[in-house]
This record gives structure tokens, C-alpha cells and sequence, in this order.
């Protein structure tokens, strides 16, 4: 349910938790099944020592004294542990957490109708409008910790059916911060923006709907699209600027309401757009509204659709798609496509997909030509798409030696190879590349002349891929005369690896090994041409004790 405002108030969103941990989550939005629970009550649940069966008065422990001796009442039955209810129990919150931020642990869920701040305890008690809502919110956060100031904390239901609580200063502040939620919900943002509701502590009425975003790591270009897709999940958006500072992609989006933009801030701070990269770092900007002068791919203002796209702005960000190693047509009319199918197509292919309709499907074959025919062999073109993407076939063909085919393991790893790939010169000569017409690469058939061309590497244990996430997910990049090293033994020394990618008549003009490991270095060669054959042709080298060099393209310089 979305309200006026476009509020989420029961999304479907989920989180899966990949192999690489925490920092490898994998963001998508989809249906949220509700399995049936069973908890075990926490030992330090507020009730469980100075309660009676009835209405429930708490006795003045220490947590009053720390709550101004507030007197809590009650009423509820006694009920068993995990049984559903409207309330709440949140246990070990942070001692600085405000009334809004665990409020809006139960928005995506439902409305909240109560709160209880049990600060003394580092405790709370929210109570949902409906059991299903509470149920939905229990079932969500069993899978997914939730994290509140980087600290995790803890949520069960509680053994009352009902919150009551009373008017003391404690519970004015709460009720005050609930009624200024709720306001906004409800559009009435006068209300929300009322000097009571400041004066009694809620940040959030008083907060920006403008988010300052900062996407750290930023293996793949991530587009206003992207981010829009993201953010309208926790509500609104009515505007998104991007831009380029110190080095960095930054964004600014403003919500419809401060609510949705603290909900979004507190859902997605620091977290991964795409598996183990693009993190999101988010903070609330001090503008409070946004002026966007063009929709473009830079800007956009969903309220104006009229604006114009500002012909003379480049539709993509010069420095960004530098980056990319992209190149950046002056395209006169801001909207005119750009096509970046790495950014995509490089998450898909990573297994890191977070969003629907990114994931790259299609054609998963694609036909590379001009090729040379003297010196090109399946297995060179197999080590060298393979550094984006598990390749399963490889056709050179019978009659068109200066033609193959490359079958990937999905279109999204087919996508990605293009777009690194496509230009690059090979044996002398850029290859092009293009999707293929056809779905797979037939083998030979038994007896028919094929002298060698068709190879199927569907078993190879060089795929680079298998493991998901594999740190090489981490570190697809595009050709560069830089080439990473790994697995190096030893006793093997530079002047070693010098004359090693000197041998097929390359110039080495930098080399270091990494400081904290020996058994990685860089290399650097005299041209990008000579480092994808320096890469095709001493990856997988045997350096010897049982040491198998590894070879990839690098990001770095020396």
C-alpha cells in the first residue's frame, strides 16, 4: 500500500546474504514470504521479572527511575513466547536512538499506533495497526538483522496483545514523535512541521527530504535511473541530481516527505547496490528543496516533464565515463542514448543483480570479427573473454578464420565482454564484437572435418566465475596495460617476471609487488595491446613449485 504522499507502507522488498558475507549482500525487491516463527523470549525482556498475569503495571525499577519514574501500564493476557501480536519488543538499541528511528523500523510494515521508549533498558515496545503487519515485520527482520547507528539489534513479539501508556514527559515526546508521523502520512505536514512536534524531539519532521548520496566503490557506472529505481521503493522521489566531486559519483534526491527520506537513509546507508560494490553512503543534505533546470541522464524532475533536456549538456558525465573508458560523443540534445551496457550487464554478470529489469538476459553467443586469421586460436579467445565470464564454447570459423563464435554462461557475461572487449586490438587488429544470431555453439559432429576450431571449455578449471562471491567478481576491469599478478612463488623474483612478459616481445616498463604480499604484483606494459597478449599468453603460466601464475587486468598504475 502506497499512500498520498508515496509512502511504502508493505513493500515486498528482501535481502539475501551471499557467500562473501555482509559486505557481498544482494539487493533485490521481491515478494516477502512469512514463514511460521518460533522464538525463544529474550532473558531481558523488560516484563519478564515485575509483571503479574492481568493488567500489567511495571514496578519502579531502575529502567523508571531512567524513564523519570514514569508508571507503565498494560493491558494484555499472558501469552506463549512467538505468538503473534500487534506489539513489539526491541531489545539492545543504541543509548542515543531517537523516538523516529525506531518508528521507522515499522513503517515499510504497517502504520505504528504506539510506542514505548524504555531508554534506561535500551528497550522499546511498537505497537503495529494490524497483527498482520506486526507478523510481516517479525518474519522480515528474523532473516535480515537490523542495524540502527552500526549497532545490531533485536526484535520479537512481545507478550502483550496491546500497548497502553501514559502521559508522563517520556511518553509525551514519543506520542509526539508518532503523531508527527503519522501527520505526514496523512499529508498534513503543517501539522508535522508544528513547533510541538520539534520542541518534543522528533528529528524527523524538522529533517530535509533532500538525501546527499556518495556511491563509494564504483566498479560500474551507476545511472539516475538506477538510483531511482532504489530510492522509490521507500517513497516519492520528485528529484535527482548527479554530479562528479573530488573524484567521487554524488547524488541529491528529494522525497516528497522527510518520513520516506529517513527511511531510506536508515534501510540503505552503506549498503552495496551490487554485490561487494557501489556502496551507498547517505546522508541528509541541508537543502530542503531541489531546482533541476534539464531532464537528462544527469538530471531529472518527475513533477516537470516539460523541462528541456538542455542541448547543450552532455548527456553523461565526461570525467565518469572516462572512467568507464568510455568514449563520450558531444551529442547535442541531452536525451540522445548513450549506450553503457557494461553498467548492467556487469552487475548481472557478476551474480550481483539487485533490482528487477536490470538483470541481463538475452544472447548469450557472440560473433567476434576481424580477426587474425594466422594467429588466432580458440584458446586465446578463451583466456581472454574469460576474464568476463566463464566461456563455454569456442568456434572459429571452418571457412571464415577471421570470425568466431564465444559462448559465454549467460547474456549478462556476453553484455559485459562486449562492451570491455569491443575495439580492443588483438593480434594487430581491433576485433569487433557483436551479439550472434545464434543461441549455442554447435560441436562437430563425430567424423566431420573441424581441424581443431571448436573447442568446449563447459568443464574448464580455468573459469574464473564458478565460486560465487569469488573476490574476482571484485575485480573485472577493462583492458589496461596494467596487468594484475597473482599466485606468485617465492622464488620467483622480478627480474624473473620482467623477462617473462618481455619473452613475446613486450615492453615491461613498471613492475611492483604489493607491499603485504609477495605472491601479488603489477606489471606494467608498453601498450594495452601488449598486455592482452602478455595475458593470453602467461595466464595459467606454471612458474613452477606448483604455482600457477594468474593474470588479470588492472585498475592501478605503477
Amino acid at each position: 500500500m502506497v499512500t498520498a504522499l508515496g509512502i511504502v507502507l508493505k513493500p515486498g522488498w528482501s535481502r539475501e546474504v551471499g557467500t562473501g558475507g555482509l559486505g557481498e549482500m544482494l539487493w533485490y525487491f521481491a515478494p516477502l514470504h512469512t514463514p511460521s516463527l518460533s522464538f525463544q523470549r529474550g532473558s531481558d525482556e523488560l516484563f519478564s521479572a515485575c509483571v503479574t498475569n492481568g493488567p500489567f503495571i511495571m514496578s519502579s525499577n531502575s529502567a523508571s527511575a531512567a524513564n523519570g519514574n514514569d508508571s507503565k501500564k498494560f493491558k494484555g493476557d499472558n501469552r506463549s513466547a512467538g505468538v503473534p501480536s500487534r506489539v513489539i519488543h526491541i531489545r539492545k538499541l543504541p543509548g542515543d536512538v531517537t523516538e523516529g528511528e525506531v518508528i521507522s523500523l515499522g513503517l515499510p510494515f504497517g502504520k505504528v499506533t504506539n510506542l514505548l521508549m524504555l531508554k534506561g533498558k535500551n528497550q522499546a515496545f511498537i505497537e503495529m495497526n494490524t497483527e498482520e503487519a506486526a507478523n510481516t515485520m517479525v518474519n522480515y527482520y528474523t532473516s535480515v538483522t537490523p542495524v540502527l547507528r552500526g549497532q545490531p539489534i533485536y526484535i520479537q513479539f512481545s507478550n502483550h496483545k496491546e500497548l497502553k501508556t501514559d502521559s508522563s514527559p517520556n511518553q509525551a515526546r514519543a506520542q509526539a514523535a508518532l503523531q508527527a508521523v503519522n501527520s505526514v502520512q496523512s499529508g498534513n505536514l503543517a501539522l508535522a512541521a508544528s513547533a510541538a512536534a520539534v520542541d518534543a524531539g522528533m528529528a524527523m519532521a524538522g529533517q530535509s527530504p533532500v538525501l546527499r548520496i556518495i556511491v563509494e566503490n564504483l566498479f560500474y557506472p551507476v545511472t539516475l535511473d538506477v538510483l531511482h529505481q532504489i530510492f522509490s521503493k521507500f517513497g516519492t522521489v520528485l528529484k535527482i541530481i548527479t554530479f562528479t566531486k573530488n573524484n567521487q559519483f554524488q547524488a541529491l534526491l528529494q522525497y516528497a516527505d522527510p518520513v520516506s527520506a529517513q527511511h531510506a537513509k536508515l534501510s540503505l546507508d552503506g549498503q552495496n547496490i551490487y554485490n561487494a560494490c557501489c556502496t551507498l553512503r547517505i546522508d541528509f543534505s541541508k537543502l530542503t528543496s531541489l531546482n533541476v533546470k534539464y531532464n537528462n541522464d544527469k538530471s531529472r524532475d518527475y513533477t516537470r516533464p516539460d523541462l528541456p533536456s538542455g542541448d547543450s549538456q552532455p548527456s553523461l558525465d565526461q570525467t565518469m565515463a572516462a572512467a568507464f573508458g568510455l568514449s563520450v560523443p558531444n551529442v547535442h540534445g541531452a536525451l540522445a542514448p548513450l549506450a553503457i551496457p557494461s553498467a548492467a550487464a556487469a552487475a548481472a554478470a557478476a551474480g550481483r543483480i539487485a533490482i528487477p529489469g536490470l538483470a541481463g538476459a538475452g544472447n548469450s553467443v557472440l560473433l567476434v570479427s576481424n580477426l587474425n586469421p594466422e594467429r588466432v586460436t580458440p584458446q586465446s579467445l578463451f583466456i581472454l573473454f574469460g576474464v568476463y565470464g566463464d566461456v563455454q564454447r569456442v568456434k572459429i570459423l571452418f571457412n571464415k578464420k577471421e570470425n568466431a563464435l564465444v559462448q559465454m554462461a549467460d547474456g549478462s557475461q556476453a553484455q559485459l565482454a562486449m562492451s570491455h572487449l569491443n575495439g580492443h586490438k588483438l593480434h594487430g587488429k581491433p576485433v569487433r564484437i557483436t551479439l550472434s544470431k545464434h543461441q549455442n555453439v554447435q560441436l562437430p559432429r563425430e567424423g566431420q572435418e573441424d581441424q581443431g576450431l571448436t573447442k568446449d571449455y563447459g568443464n574448464s578449471p580455468l573459469h574464473r566465475f564458478k565460486k560465487p562471491g569469488s573476490k574476482n567478481f571484485q575485480n573485472i576491469f577493462p583492458p589496461s596495460a596494467t596487468l594484475h599478478l597473482s599466485n606468485i612463488p617465492p622464488s620467483v623474483s622480478e627480474d624473473d617476471l620482467k623477462i617473462l612478459f618481455s619473452s613475446n616481445g613486450g615492453i615491461v616498463k613498471g613492475f611492483k609487488f604489493f607491499q603485504k604480499d609477495r605472491k601479488m604484483a603489477l606489471i606494467q606494459m608498453g601498450s594495452v595491446e601488449e598486455a592482452i597478449q602478455a595475458l593470453i599468453d602467461l595466464h595459467n603460466h606454471d612458474l613452477g613449485e606448483n604455482h600457477h601464475l594468474r593474470v588479470s587486468f588492472s585498475k592501478s598504475t605503477i
